[in-house]
Formats: C-alpha cells, structure tokens, sequence
C-alpha cells in the first residue's frame, strides 16, 4: 500500500469467501455485504435496536444503521424539536418545532431501508420495555440514566452503545458484555500462500514460495489443503502458527506424519475471539481509552471528568452552561475540580486542564453537524459490530475533540452576545462560532465534485451548516444517474429515484432539509472538455472545491486546477471501513498529487493465459474475453468498415498486433459473421470447445502431467496448476448458461434479435457441428512473460498480405456491428452471467473453487465497497476543515489530516505536509508560485518570442533554454537556425496555434508555459511555470 495507509488507487478490501445465495431480500447489489459478508449480514437481520434521543446526533445513528440494515430500528425521544436542533438535526424543518422529535423522523428515517421496520417510541425507557431489544443506544441521555440502563443492560446481556457530543467535543462508550464473540477482527481476506517445503519436525516448518511473503503473524490459525506426501495436514483443524520470516513460519508436531513430497496451500482462518466489558459504572470509575490522536494524548482522560462536570451542571441548574459563559467557565471548572478530587480508581487526573474545561463549558450549548456525522458514524458502525461481531468493538471509551476550529489566536474570546441563541436554525452552531462565521458561511461559493455516497453526505453537511445561503452558492456536477446499488449509502436517493440524474436529485434532497441553500446541480465530466464551462471566470469566483470522486485521475486533475486557480481543495476517499482525508490549503500544504502511490500489482500475462492458480485470475481473464469478444472485435470491425485510415494505422502497429487485429476483423465480418440467432448459439458452442476443450489440450500436449522442467522437479507444481479439458453436456447448466449469455452478447454486437429461450437453446446445440480437434505439434506457449516479450518481435509478411487481400472490401459489408461497455449492476444484460460462467469453467479446468455470482460481482466489477458509517465519519472530518478554511486559518498545525478504519478501531490525524520549497539564486518557491507574463502590452501588440526570452534574461536573469506549452514544444536552444529564425519575431499565441495544430477557445485568458533555464553561471535551475495572460 501506500506511505497514506488508504492508497489513492482505491484497492478493493474485506470480501468474504463464503459461497451462498445471492442476496435475496432484493437484487440490489449492495455494497455493505461487500464488506460484511453473508455471515454477518444474517448476524444482523435478527438485531432489534433502540435509539434513544432524536437531535443531531441520534438521527445521524439511525440513519446509518437503517441504511446498514438491522432486523428492526426503534427511535425514541420525550423531547420536541427546538431552533437549535436544526443546526444538526436534517430531518426536522422550520414546522416541526414543538412537535416531538422521534415522530417527526419516523417517518422520513423509514423511507431509507424499505427491509428495515423503523417505529417511534415518546414514552419511558423502563426496564421492561427494553428487554425486547438486542442493541440499545442512548444520545441524549441524563448521567443517572445512562448509569440506571447501563447496569440493567449488563446484567441481561443487552448491548450498550452511549454517545454525546457538546460542540465540539465528542463521547462514546461501549459495553458488549462479558462474553461478547468477535468473529472477524479486521475485516481483511484470509490470507493464503503456496508451499514450497515442510519439514518433519518438533514443530514442523513450512516454507513458502517465494513469489511474495506470507503475510502471517504469530498466532495466526491455518489449514492446509492440495498437500502431496504430508497428507495428514489437508484439512486439518487449524493449527496455531509461529512466524520464523517471511517465508517460514513453525506449526504443530509433524515428526510422526508422512514424509512431504510437493504442493500445497495454506490459509488463515479467523478464529473467534471472546473479549469482556466492563460495565458502565466500573469503566466511568476505571476507564480504557481508544486514542483518536497521538498529539493529544492527556485529553481523553481530561474530558472524561468534563463530560461528567458538564451532567454535574445541567444537573443542578437544568440547563447547559451558556455559550462563551464566563461565569458558567468558572462554576464547570469547580465541579471539575471536586469531581475529580472524588475519584478513587484510574479515572483521576493528576492536574485537571483549566483551559480545556472552561472550553467544554464554552461550547457545551453547540450542536455541530460535521461532529456529529464523525461520532454518529463511529457509533453506528459499534452498533453494527454489536449485532455482527465482525471488527473490533471500541473498548470502551472514546473521546474526540475540534478545538483547532475555533479561531487561531491565542485569546480567541468570543463574546456572549455573538453566540447568543438567536431562534433561527444555525443556533447551535452560533453557540460555538458566534455570528460573523455564520455570515462568512452564507457567502462562501463552494463547487462539488461528485454526488456519489461522500457528495451526499458532504451536500447534507453543506445544508445544516448554511453553506451558501445567503450571497453564495453551492455549485454540484455529477453525470451519473441513479443506480439501484446506490440506494443503502447514498441517503438522499430513494427507489423513486433510480434512472434520474445523481446531481439534480441530491440538490433537491438538501433543499428540503434547508430551503435556504443555494444549490445549483450540473451533469458535466470534469476534465479538459469541460474547461469552457469551468474556465477562468468560474473558478477565479470560488472559494473552495470539494472532491467527491471515485478515481485517482479525476482527483489529479481537479487538484492541477485547484493549484492553477489557488483554491482550497478538500479531498477524501472510504475503502469499506477505511477512510482518509487530505486538505489542500494554497502556500501552505503540498497538493494531492504530490504524493504518489506505489503502482497497483498486475497479474502476470502468462499466468492468466496458460496458469491461473485463483478465482482472482479466471475472473480478470473472464473480464478480458468480454472485451476481446464483444467490445474490441466490433470496434476493430466497425472502424475497418467506416474508417479510411484504418488499414494505415493498423499497420504501423508493433510487432505482431497487425497480424492479430487483422485477423481479429476478418473473422468479425467473415468466418464468425452471424445471419440468424441459431449462428450465434452455434458460435458461442464453437467458442466453449475451444477455451474449455482444445486448448487445454494443446496445453497439456505442449506439457504433459508428469513433465520435468530442466533441473528434474515437475513442471506442473508451485504456482502451476496442472488443468484438465471439460466436456461439453446440455444437461449441465454452468455449460448452458455459458451458450446463453454468450450467444445473446454475440447476437447483440450484430444487431440480432436475441433470446432467453434456455430449451430452444438446448434444442440447437444437439444440431451444431463441433469440429474435431487433434493437438499439433510446433505451437509455441509462453511459460513466462519474459519469454512472451522476446518472442513478440517477428511478424510473418506473407500473412499479412494475405490477410490484406482476402478482407471484403468495407462497401460489400451490409451489418453494423455495436462494441458492449461491460456493466455490472444490470442483472438482465448477461454481462454478468457472461463472467461468472466464463471464469467458473476455466476455474473448473484448473480445480479452482468457483466463486458464486456475489464475489465474482465484486472483483470483476472492481466495485470499491463503500458503507454509511465510514462515509459519515469522513465527511464529519472533512467539513471541521472547512471551518478552517473559511475563517482563514494560516498554521499548518491547525490542519488535519486523517486516516481511519473502523474495523480495528484505528485512527490516525497528522498536520498535512508542507509544500516543498525550491531555490533559484535566493528566491524560494513552491509549487503554488509562478511566473506572472503579461502578453499583451498596452498598445494592444503582443508579446513575440524574442521579447519573451529577452524579458527572463532581463527580468529574472535566467536563460530560457526550452520553452514548452503542454506537449508542444515552441522553443530550444537545439532547434535548426531557419525554423528559430522564422519563430523569433512571431507573437506567443501565434507559435502555439502552429505548433499545436489547435485554435485557443475564446474562454481561454491565460496559457501555461513550462521553463528550462540557465543563471548566469549556466547552471541548470529549476524555475515555476510561467502563466502567461493574453485577455
């Protein structure tokens, strides 16, 4: 991975092996199985939970615990909805006040999972009434309440999850019993690993391949399986293993086993482990602390006894302490104090933080919305792995805070009549920024990129916050519609809504939860294409960008724009339970691209061609002949037969690619050219007996079972799975299925009517003649990719002319051929019945476990799991930056960057990296700086090359030795004399038409040129780019 633990190329994580049915509650491919697995998803459709408290914080759980898909959500609250939890709370409006908040968002949080029964409860908690419920979560709950249930739920075995958050502060604790299981820790695939060696042994010692290390630690269980000689191993209980190195690791006694003779693999297997809570009363009197943040680490244990201060008050006043309160400060700090000096266990702190407790009671009447999605995330995930017992609960307190938001001065005092409750909906967030924040909000014009499952949550935080409400705007562009595979964590979309337009659905969304904002949804790509409509003009109005993208190139172009135009840019990513946040701030941090991930592993071409050892191989070869067969083939064809160029082109290609896209549209418009639907079911036969049939054979004639390699050892071991062809029977449905999904493909790409027609199909293979096949001898296969490579580099003309010559002229040609974009989440496209039934046949060839349509779904659809809680936590994150940004903070300490994942627990901030600096002569610069050219001169002439040059010699003292524009070169020091001669006296745009062969758009004011230059001393330097203004 990368040195940022969540790599930017966005890898694929947690899927589980477990085979079963697919999904049948409905055909949604939902992404959170991705993550949790059949197992744990079944754990969880029997958890009933409650949720008690309906503000900010309480509706931010519940919804992502319905999204998550529990078996039932009940939500509870006495109160009813006031202004200030409108700052938070998105599913109270302005005509809810005074209307209890559990029925008002009863009804809103139950459209979001149509599985998951969601009622409202407005009575008491007593214990009787909590005994029907498995999980049970209180958010807005009294010290002595939480101390009353959290005794009365331990002792019957009921799972506690308590959550708070006072501005910008944050409180969780968990207790899952004293026999809580926890089936999976991390959530990461088993690990598994080919043997090379094992020895007999008290313990024995396996050696692995060396292809790549084991990955194992000590302690790890494993089973064994394909094991030659030592057969007492294949499946075996799990042994308890003891990691020697990264090839090696010891196991159990083998010295009375049979002697090892080759093969082999091993896999870890997740053991179940019992972990024990204390109860609420015990851990509030010694308490454990998961750490959000190394650089703060005496504060958990400093809040702990605040949290406790702040009931203490709201206990004997009945209120909170009053926003930025002196005297309220002063009266916390003194029931912190003797709390304190009261406590007996681990809980006491040596010196109490005077400063921090009087924040606490500061901000203890705010209501964050971004703080809440954080800890509403995190809780609702505890939620999930109570029901599941999948990942590692939070043991059991965590504490969070946000100070960095509030301004940077030392004294930064707001006063009590800027923060004072003033009845409108930003109230509880006035209560910890004061009004000016407010404002600056409203007018602060913000562009978002994507509207996938963080655009929602981002558009959500936006509309509570009052992003853009008054003088501004929020500009959002997405140009995806509604898949039904959204629906369970991109939360403003509902059934209704699949088919239409991300953009325009989720900004409607938001306006109902704050008919104030100012939203306006594009459907545009960002990328080169669109720069006229996000030109100069567009971005030199913004304030700041949000990326809410689901790929590495996107992100680097939205972050050279950003840079270009000196933007501040937010950008995160989720991975399952992982997530990361990166701010970009301009002269302060590094950008997003500066740093670079390692490249992504690829799979070898000879092994997915001749050696596949795993269902990861035959899928990815499965996702290739889809291409081949059905997207390139027809292109080849279609260009052959409507492009004039195509044959110059083609032939210019290396080595033999000449040779195979020739043949390739030679047999798309002759050999295999269709005239009706039973052609196609005939070829789609044709094609079965070829991969699954006769070249295994000719594999296996090439290198029989029992070949020896050079040095003597077999040559089908290791990595090397020896297959073996199948045999082609209509009463086998993997065979059928394969007929009708590719039959119905080829048909497509020809413009054939189709069919699923499954006994017709049958009722035609018995008439197809399948040729017979004798293996030849002479056919080269490549064992390695090295090999492929020096072998590719001779092309046999005469074919070629041949080929040349026998192709129908394209005028002859009456068909029109359609290339297919492969697409995952239709189940009646056969696109995916397609993969699953081509990489289970070759898995079937090679004895590999299949996989079922659900994980074949995954890997070959490269979806990257995303889940709710994971989402909401990262975008709480991402938005306390915004805060930042927008009150213009300048320290780089005052940033944070973060990583998570929830599956552990595990959480990381670190300040971001500064931007490197680079010296010529003695100025310094970074990559925000840059050369500022005016091109055109008063009297409306324009700058021509020579004066170009002459103004660095003379301005700046540098020595232009190459001066390019993108990938046109305008200028060298190398170029031939006439050709400089005849560019010297030319104006700048003028080259750069010429060169570029490209018109500049009438959007364009400014053109970017890069430098290389000597200083005086002709010394190479490195110089910033020059941008240089022509309107």
């Amino acid at each position: 991975m990368s040195s940022s633990p969540l790599s930017k190329k966005r890898r694929l994580s947690g899927t589980e092996t477990k085979t079963g049915s697919h999904c049948s509650s409905s055909n949604s491919v939902r992404t959170d199985l991705y993550v949790l697995g059949h197992e744990a998803m079944k754990r969880m459709q029997n958890s009933n939970v409650l949720i008690s408290g309906m503000r900010g914080l309480g509706v931010e759980i519940a919804k992502n615990v319905i999204l998550g898909g529990v078996r039932s959500v009940t939500v509870h609250d006495q109160g009813v909805a006031e202004w200030r939890d409108l700052s938070s709370q998105f599913y109270l409006r302005e005509e809810d006040l005074g209307k209890n908040r559990a029925e008002v968002s009863q009804p809103r949080l139950a459209e979001l999972n149509n599985y998951v029964p969601v009622t409202a409860y407005t009575g008491e908690l007593s214990e009787d009434y909590l005994t029907k419920y498995q999980v049970v979560v209180l958010s807005n709950s009294s010290l002595e309440e939480q101390k009353r249930l959290g005794e009365f739920c331990h002792s019957k075995g009921i799972k506690l999850v308590i959550a708070d958050t006072r501005g910008l502060f944050g409180q969780l604790f968990c207790d899952f019993g004293e026999e809580m299981v926890v089936y999976d820790t991390n959530g990461e695939q088993p690990l598994s690993a080919m043997i090379s060696m094992i020895t007999k042994d008290n313990p024995g010692v396996v050696t692995c391949l060396d292809e790549a290390r084991h990955g194992f630690e000590s302690g790890d269980y494993v089973t064994f399986t394909e094991v030659q000689g030592m057969t007492e191993l294949n499946g075996c209980r799990p042994v308890e293993i003891k990691v020697l190195g990264p090839y090696t690791f010891s196991i159990c006694d083998t010295t009375g086993f049979s002697d090892y003779i080759r093969g082999g693999i091993v896999s870890q297997v997740k053991m179940p482990k019992k972990i024990t809570f204390k109860s609420y009363e015990s851990s509030l009197a010694e308490p454990e602390f998961i750490m959000t943040d190394f650089a703060k680490f005496d504060r958990p244990g400093q809040m702990h006894i605040g949290f406790q201060a702040l009931h203490a008050f709201q206990k004997k006043h009945s209120r909170l302490p009053a926003p930025w309160n002196q005297a309220d400060g002063d009266e916390l700090l003194t029931l912190a104090k003797e709390l304190n000096s009261a406590q007996t266990g681990s809980a006491k702190v040596e010196e109490l933080d005077e400063a921090l407790i009087k924040k606490m009671s500061y901000l203890a009447a705010g209501d964050l919305s971004p703080v809440n999605a954080f800890i509403g995330g995190v809780a609702a995930q505890e939620v999930m792995k109570a029901s599941t017992g999948k990942f590692m609960p939070v043991m059991q307190w965590l504490y969070f805070d946000a100070l960095e938001c509030l301004s940077e001065g030392e004294d930064c005092m707001l006063t009590e009549e800027e923060c004072r409750p003033r009845n409108t909906r930003y109230d509880g967030q006035v209560a910890v920024f004061g009004t000016k924040l407010q404002t600056l909000l409203g007018n602060q014009r913000y562009f978002l990129v994507g509207a996938g499952a963080i655009g929602c949550e981002l558009l959500k935080n936006f509309a509570m916050m009052g992003l853009g409400s008054e003088g501004g705007e929020v500009i959002v562009t997405d140009m995806d519609t509604i898949e039904k595979s959204n629906l369970n964590r991109q939360f403003l979309f509902r059934p209704a809504d699949v088919t239409k337009m991300k953009s325009d659905t989720a900004a409607a969304a938001v306006k109902q939860m704050n008919p104030t904002i100012k939203i306006t949804a594009h459907q545009n790509r960002v990328g080169p294409e669109t720069e006229r409509v996000y030109d100069d003009d567009f971005f030199e109005n913004l304030d700041g960008v949000a990326n809410a993208l689901d790929n590495v190139d996107a992100r680097m172009y939205m972050d050279r724009r950003c840079v270009y135009y000196r933007k501040p840019l937010l950008e995160s990513g989720t991975l399952g339970t992982k997530g990361n946040i990166q701010v970009v701030i301009p002269f302060l941090t590094e950008s997003y691209s500066s740093s670079q991930d390692p490249p992504e592993k690829s799979i070898p071409i000879c092994t997915l061609k001749n050696f596949p050892n795993a269902i990861e191989h035959t899928l990815q070869w499965a996702r290739d002949e889809f291409e081949g067969l059905f997207k390139q083939a027809p292109e080849n064809a279609m260009q052959y037969l409507t492009d004039p160029k195509f044959m110059e082109r083609t032939l210019k290609l290396p080595g033999a690619q000449p040779v195979e896209v020739l043949e390739a549209v030679y047999k798309s418009v002759v050999t295999d050219c269709p005239h009706s639907w039973a052609d196609c079911v005939a070829w789609a036969r044709n094609h079965w007996q070829c991969q699954y049939s006769n070249n295994i054979r000719q594999l296996l004639h090439n290198f029989p079972p029992d070949q020896l390699t050079s040095s003597g050892a077999p040559f089908w071991s290791g990595p090397k799975r020896c297959p073996h062809p199948l045999e082609f029977s209509t009463s086998n449905d993997l065979h059928v299925d394969y007929v009708m999904a590719a039959a119905n493909l080829f048909a497509q790409s020809y413009g054939l009517p189709v069919s699923t027609d499954r006994a017709g199909v049958i009722k035609i293979l018995q008439e197809v003649k399948v040729p017979v096949f004798t293996p030849r001898s002479g056919v080269k296969i490549h064992v390695s990719d090295q090999e492929l490579q020096n072998s590719n580099s001779s092309v046999d003309d005469s074919k070629l002319e041949e080929l040349k010559s026998h192709l129908p002229t394209p005028e002859s040609f009456q068909f029109k051929l359609s290339p297919i974009d492969f697409e995952k989440d239709d189940d009646t496209n056969f696109h995916m019945d397609f993969i699953v039934a081509a990489s289970n046949l070759r898995a079937e060839n090679y004895d590999i476990p299949p996989a079922d349509r659900h994980k074949s779904k995954l890997i070959a659809g490269k979806i990257i799991p995303a889940i709710a809680t994971t989402t909401a936590a990262v975008v709480g994150l991402v938005c306390l930056e915004l805060f930042k940004i927008i009150q213009g903070h300048k320290k780089l300490e005052s940033f944070k960057n973060g990583f998570m994942n929830l599956a552990l627990p595990f959480f990381a901030f670190s300040e971001p990296i500064a931007a490197p600096k680079h010296k010529y002569y003695e100025i310094d610069w970074t990559l925000w700086d840059r050369f500022e050219v005016k091109g055109v001169q008063p009297t409306g002439e324009e700058m021509t090359l020579r004066q170009f040059l002459d103004y660095f010699k003379n301005e700046h003292k540098l020595e232009i030795t190459m001066l390019s524009q993108g990938v046109s070169m305008l200028y060298s020091f190398f170029m031939p004399a006439a050709k400089l001669k005849e560019r010297l006296d030319l104006p700048m745009t003028e080259i750069v038409t010429k060169v570029s062969k490209k018109k500049l758009g009438k959007h364009v004011k400014a053109l970017v040129f890069e430098l290389c230059c000597n200083d005086q001393t002709d010394e190479d330097v490195e110089v910033p780019y020059v941008r240089y203004t022509i309107r």
